[in-house]
């Protein structure tokens, strides 16, 4: 092949571009309408204000006609904040696609009034309420201040941070020497039993009693000094 030739093959391929199949319009519709029906159900039932963007769909794919589309959302994934879902479809063709969406759950979250000590047991005024967006924050956020009152800081809580089900623990309702009533109930009979608490356990805690015969036993923690035995 001659050098004059070799340029213009080299000026030929500059010009040429290779055929792309693309979306089509009404599937690219389609799927949209999907993604959008499946979105609505699954958030339906969240708290707050929900709100989604999808995000852009490479139309340079080359996806076989599809008579129904389904969307999903991948094992593991939740609809907060920056996610992919999928959208399939099933059959001789089947393909599977998925499409980055954005999520908003603007709803009421408890944060602290002011700084928080460790130890602090907590009380209306030391909470408020302020709107944000669910899909930024921890998903252990508490979102209403019954969930918070009467429980106690495990760590130090700045001014406006939200309160998280981790920084907080409930207040013992068995101390460590306190006298005990051992319960046991069951179909046809009750029996109940002094004891001596080994331990500090909260509502539905595992607290250890200590029996006058000095048998160390464990039941479930409730209030007014009453520890259940199964």
């Amino acid at each position: 092949m001659s050098i004059r030739r070799i340029i213009v093959f080299f000026l030929l391929l500059g010009t040429l571009t290779p055929c792309q199949a693309s979306i089509e319009g009404p599937q690219l519709a389609q799927i949209h309408r999907s993604l959008e029906a499946m979105l609505r159900n699954q958030t339906a039932g969240l708290p707050g204000k929900v709100s989604f963007t999808l995000g852009a769909i490479d139309t340079r794919l080359s996806l076989a006609p599809c008579p129904a589309a389904e969307a999903f959302v991948p094992p593991g994934a939740r609809l907060w904040g920056n996610v992919s879902v999928g959208v399939r479809c099933s059959g001789v063709n089947a393909w599977t696609i998925y499409v980055p969406v954005s999520v908003r759950i603007v709803s009421g979250v408890v944060v602290a009034a002011h700084a928080l000590t460790q130890g602090q047991k907590l009380e209306l005024a030391d909470m408020m309420v302020q709107e944000a967006d669910l899909g930024q924050l921890p998903g252990a956020v508490i979102t209403d201040p019954s969930q918070a009152l009467g429980r106690i800081a495990t760590l130090g809580i700045a001014p406006g941070q939200p309160l998280r089900q981790d920084l907080l623990r409930s207040p013992p309702v068995i101390q460590q020497g306190q006298s005990v009533t051992l319960r046991s109930q069951g179909a046809g009979f009750r029996v109940s039993a002094e004891g001596k608490a080994v331990n500090n356990a909260a509502e539905g805690q595992i607290a250890q009693v200590r029996t006058p015969s000095g048998y160390t036993v464990s039941g479930i923690a409730r209030l007014g000094g009453i520890v259940d035995i199964k």
